[in-house]
């Protein structure tokens, strides 16, 4: 599933840290956002990480979850790739 997943974080050393954490499961799109094709178990441990290590007084992470027909409107405005554009395999 197609997923949107923002982040706004206080801490340089969590931001940093969350950054990298996410290029496991997607591409990071603009500073602070990154587009992913993801099942529900990367969602539950997206969400573990952020619970374990984020300070949830001062930080956010919002998934948004995507549909297919909505993926279909996604309207991209400048430079910029729709992951549901990319060729990739698993091996």
């Amino acid at each position: 599933m197609i997923t949107l997943i923002t982040y706004d974080i206080t801490d340089p050393k969590r931001l940093n840290a969350t950054r990298r954490f996410l290029k496991e499961f997607g591409i990071r799109t603009q500073k602070s956002v990154f587009e992913c094709d993801i099942d529900e178990e990367a969602i539950r441990r997206i969400r573990s990480y952020c619970k374990e290590r984020l300070d949830l007084a001062s930080d956010s992470v919002r998934i948004y979850r995507i549909c297919t027909r909505c993926i279909n409107r996604v309207i991209i405005s400048g430079q910029g790739l729709k992951v549901t554009q990319l060729d990739y395999m698993i091996v």
